[in-house]
């Protein structure tokens, strides 16, 4: 325990949080799912999920990595809990399974960089993403992202995860704000912002069935709770770490990032037609592309906007390979740079049916995203609220100065609001998986 690595710094611990929900999930997925589920209605659910269930659902994982110190699955041991490292191993083969697919999604990002230089993906948009999101050349690029991805994390945490992770997260907010600036001066995006913005509430209710689990797995998925990385992360922290405060800077920053990334893509959907609800996966790599084909200076804006895709991609893709190599390191005193090489050519492998066929891709997205994640949260949900119980409240409370009076506030949060809504969410997640009726 003496030997092992902990943050530089505090703002080191929160950049690295923030990295790791600050990634596709904000700007891939995030505008997709909400153009596919109702615009401005997904938003609010997602809204209100985000603050009611992911910040404490956070604060769960957090209090199991800080107290026991260990990565996701050995931190039970140390809680003298062993019987629930299974909670950990779930955690560890959701992130384990979603990097998989995730680095194919990546490695287009990567291919964009270049397409944006060169101005290829602006005359067919459609066919471009089609020749370059399955085959050959996208098992090539997932390659190239997932060695990125191990180099960094092959640095451990002060030397590769914070330095990095100190310049991606300003970059990504810094550059998206000026996007958003840039969108907003485009002839005919305002109706984008309507549809963004604009909720209707007949939607929700009529189609709650689909929206709710959507925007619940969306808040879990854009936040990193149900992989083990916040357990993870927050086992390399100290007993005086605010988590309340860490918990809600991650929450608000991972928020706005991902209402900002709607605030480029909705306009620029809308400056090409409209059609949010058929964008699909492919918004940001059919859609986007195709807005900036019709804008100024569409080449240069579409270098800035997959350059910010490619570092926020970076930024969670660390996080998710880190929790499976802190394990090994830990449990076994493995090398981490071996360890690394060796984690990372497996889930390359694991990932290559998704970058031959997109079929696969959404397949395994729906299968991390809508049972994997949902199940593990709902597992740290029990043990922190039912089995760690007021120990995790004091836990919680130390280092949170004037903010320990919630500490039982949150318990009970968790044991109600949150239990529900992720057990409802995995209900109605298997039923649409299943195809059983309701």
């Amino acid at each position: 325990m003496s030997d092992r690595e902990t943050w530089a710094t505090r703002l080191g611990f929160i950049l690295a949080s923030v990295g790791s929900a600050v990634g596709l999930g904000n700007i891939w997925r995030f505008p997709y799912q909400t153009a596919e589920f109702g615009g401005a209605a997904f938003l609010v659910v997602y809204l209100i999920a985000v603050l009611i269930i992911g910040l404490p659902a956070i604060l769960a994982e957090f209090v199991i990595g800080r107290r026991a110190g260990l990565s996701a699955i050995d931190a039970f041991d140390e809680l003298r809990f062993p019987g629930w490292r299974a909670v950990g191993a779930l955690g560890v083969l959701a992130g384990f399974w979603t990097l998989s697919y995730y680095s194919v999604v990546g490695g287009w990002v990567f291919r964009y960089i270049i397409g944006s230089v060169t101005g290829a993906y602006l005359s067919a948009p459609g066919e471009y993403f089609g020749a370059v999101s399955a085959g050959p050349e996208a098992i090539a690029f997932h390659a190239l992202f997932m060695a990125v991805t191990i180099g960094i994390v092959a640095f451990g945490i002060r030397g590769g995860i914070e330095r990095a992770t100190r310049v991606m997260v300003p970059s990504i907010v810094v550059l998206l704000i000026g996007l958003a600036v840039y969108a907003f001066t485009i002839p005919g995006s305002g109706a984008g912002y309507e549809y963004f913005l604009q909720p209707d509430v007949a939607v929700i209710a009529e189609n709650y069935q689909t929206v709710v689990p959507a925007a619940v797995g969306q808040a879990l998925f854009s936040l990193s709770v149900g992989f083990s990385v916040m357990i993870t992360y927050a086992s390399y922290i100290g007993d005086d770490e605010d988590m309340f405060v860490d918990s809600g800077a991650i929450a608000v920053t991972n928020t706005f990032v991902g209402i900002t990334a709607g605030l480029v893509v909705f306009p620029l959907l809308a400056v090409q037609g409209g059609d949010y609800g058929s964008a699909g996966a492919g918004a940001v790599f059919v859609s986007v592309p195709t807005a900036l084909s019709e804008v100024p200076l569409g080449a240069i804006v579409g270098f800035v906007f997959f350059f910010i895709v490619a570092i926020a991609a970076l930024s969670s893709a660390i996080s998710l390979l880190e929790v499976v190599v802190s394990h090994l390191v830990d449990t076994y005193g493995m090398e981490r740079k071996r360890t690394t090489l060796l984690l990372g050519s497996v889930i390359f492998l694991l990932g290559v049916p998704s970058a031959i066929d997109t079929a696969w891709l959404t397949w395994f997205d729906n299968v991390g995203v809508n049972l994997l994640v949902p199940s593990t949260v709902l597992l740290v949900v029990v043990f922190v609220g039912w089995v760690l119980a007021d120990d995790a409240v004091t836990e919680i409370q130390q280092g949170s100065d004037g903010l320990a009076s919630l500490g039982p506030v949150w318990l009970w949060s968790v044991r109600t609001f949150v239990f529900v809504a992720v057990l409802g969410t995995l209900a109605l997640s298997v039923f649409e998986l299943t195809g059983a009726p309701l």
